[in-house]
């Protein structure tokens, strides 16, 4: 049987580091066998502010040439490491637009953004990260910058708040697949629980952490992450379950390694 070619869109606004948003991207590309694209979108006022129709005309076509040698220049010598090929592509308009436009065309299985250092992921500053979320109905993955994912042999995952169909999709699965070590899965329950470890037998084994619901919950979840030499943790976006969502939300701004938001 023919192994499926995941595809991978990195979304980029090229602020941050590129660097470790790639790598993160490539790693995960190849323990999956994917193809990964780079997207980054300039709006036309980082460009162009009053000036004549034809100044602006220059000005543009320059940027084209400037956004097009500066996006080569950092991706070569990081496919060249990693001995893997990244295609990329940019855009001048609307930011929301441009993105839902690459969305439709590459049909990605993943959609890699970059987490930052501030509390809001604000790639371009607009909610960028919630619209992908809503637009892009598959996985999520917003990587980050300080600690980058390494081979499958060694690559550690978690689970926040799993069920039976929480990670129930082909790209997850293989990632769960492929990891060598147990699996860590975090639950928060109720406040009649108590945090409890429990080892369990399965294809993979896993080690089940279950925490008491409170304010401090998802802070001491990201403790245990940490403690864990965890480098990738598996979030459900609770589409349909408003304090899923929400602890999703607080995953993204107070757990210090890469979410895999599905």
């Amino acid at each position: 049987m023919k192994t499926k070619k995941y595809k991978i869109l990195v979304l980029s606004d090229m602020k941050d580091s590129v660097e470790g948003l790639l790598n993160n991207s490539i790693e995960v590309a190849k323990i999956l066998n994917a193809d990964v694209d780079f997207f980054h979108v300039k709006k036309p006022t980082d460009i162009v502010s009053r000036e004549s129709q034809l100044s602006a005309v220059r000005t543009i076509n320059e940027q084209h040439i400037t956004t097009g040698n500066k996006i080569k220049n950092l991706l070569e010598p990081i496919s060249k490491n990693q001995g893997f090929k990244v295609n990329y592509k940019y855009a001048f308009g609307n930011v929301k637009e441009e993105i839902e436009s690459q969305i439709k065309k590459i049909a990605p299985d993943l959609v890699v953004l970059g987490k930052r250092k501030s509390k809001t992921l604000r790639f371009i500053g607009d909610n960028i990260t919630d619209f992908v979320m809503k637009t892009h109905k598959g996985a999520v993955m917003i990587a980050s910058e300080k600690k980058e994912l390494i081979s499958a042999n060694e690559l550690s995952l978690g689970l926040l708040n799993s069920t039976d169909d929480s990670f129930n999709n082909d790209l997850t699965k293989q990632l769960i697949e492929k990891t060598q070590r147990p699996l860590r899965s975090f639950k928060i329950a109720n406040k009649d629980s108590r945090e409890v470890e429990t080892l369990s037998d399965n294809n993979n084994k896993t080690v089940d952490y279950v925490f008491e619901d409170s304010s401090s919950a998802m802070k001491t979840i990201s403790d245990y992450v940490n403690r864990n030499k965890i480098n990738l943790l598996c979030v459900d976006r609770g589409t349909d379950n408003p304090k899923m969502a929400n602890y999703a939300k607080n995953a993204v701004s107070k757990v210090n390694v890469s979410l895999l938001v599905t």
